[in-house]
């Protein structure tokens, strides 16, 4: 006979969004998230860097089939640039490439440059990054001495605001497109002002509607395994894709969508051609992610979740 746990953990699925200490890799936080809820399918949204902390949302249960869209979604960082000197890994980490005297930039002109990175802009990632090029992994590629040139990518970055201005550190904020390398900012940031700089400091404040305050310290969370309460933190994975409309479907709807078929919008809305729909039960179970069509006026199953 199943355990009660062993019947919920086959049905479970959601968000769980950590606050990612420093020192850890994404992966090794999921780990901890597979051992502690029992659950194998389980997977980050977008890796965050090991000296990084903060938001990292993690997918546990079907709701990992949502993470094409998850992942593509917005972040926004407090970065902590150390101006002065550049560096090899763009980081602190790495081997002092350059320096120069910054004593003479004003805070002035350094949110004037600030904004000469704001909007649609191409950036290089950084020589030591996961980035594939001919099959290998960029910072393995360094870390050999082998050259390594990527091409540089497009990239939006929505604001840059200076919080707080005490030379040679200086603390940004960051709101960009997904994708985004920070350290990159960072180099390019240094390079324009004329005197280097790196990233010293990194953390996350939001990635796509999570922030730090839905955010629960991992601590916290091994905790609550032990107790055995960690459902409490556990957000459903229609919570996931907020910024997308929602209908609501009626148990013969729910039964359709379930079968891969398109159904009419219920309560006959329209929405634009290609839009994506978050389709729910009357319960708020995530049933379906659909695709609206203007052709037919039809919403079309993309990804069906609800199985019950």
């Amino acid at each position: 006979m199943m355990h009660t746990d062993d019947m919920i953990r086959d049905v479970v699925s959601g968000v769980l969004v950590v606050d990612k200490p420093v020192g850890m890799t994404s992966h090794q936080v999921v780990q901890v998230i597979r051992r502690g809820t029992g659950i194998r399918r389980a997977g980050h949204t977008g890796t965050l860097d090991p000296r990084a902390s903060g938001v990292l949302v993690v997918l546990i249960g079907p709701a990992v089939r949502l993470s094409e869209w998850v992942s593509a979604s917005d972040k926004r960082y407090m970065a902590t640039i150390r101006l002065g000197s550049a560096t090899d890994t763009y980081d602190a980490e790495g081997r002092t490439t350059a320096e120069a005297p910054w004593e003479d930039i004003t805070e002035e002109e350094f949110e004037r440059i600030l904004q000469k990175f704001v909007g649609e802009i191409e950036q290089v990632p950084p020589p030591y990054s996961a980035v594939r090029v001919k099959g290998k992994r960029a910072y393995d590629l360094a870390r050999k001495g082998k050259p390594v040139n990527l091409e540089p990518r497009k990239i939006k970055v929505y604001s840059l605001e200076l919080l707080e201005w005490a030379p040679p550190e200086v603390v940004v904020d960051v709101h960009c497109s997904s994708g985004t390398y920070v350290r990159s900012l960072a180099h390019d940031i240094g390079r324009e002002l004329g005197c280097g700089a790196h990233l010293v400091g990194l953390r996350r404040t939001q990635s796509g509607r999570f922030t730090l305050r839905d955010a629960v310290p991992l601590r916290r969370l091994e905790e609550a395994f032990r107790r055995g309460e960690w459902y409490r933190y556990l957000i459903p994975a229609a919570e996931a894709l907020t910024e997308w409309p929602m209908v609501e479907l009626d148990p013969d709807q729910v039964e359709l969508v379930r079968h891969g078929h398109r159904i009419k919008p219920p309560n006959g809305e329209e929405f634009e051609d290609g839009q994506m729909v978050r389709a729910l039960t009357e319960q708020g179970d995530l049933v379906a992610v659909m695709t609206y069509r203007a052709d037919t006026g039809e919403l079309q199953p993309r990804k069906v979740f609800f199985a019950s």
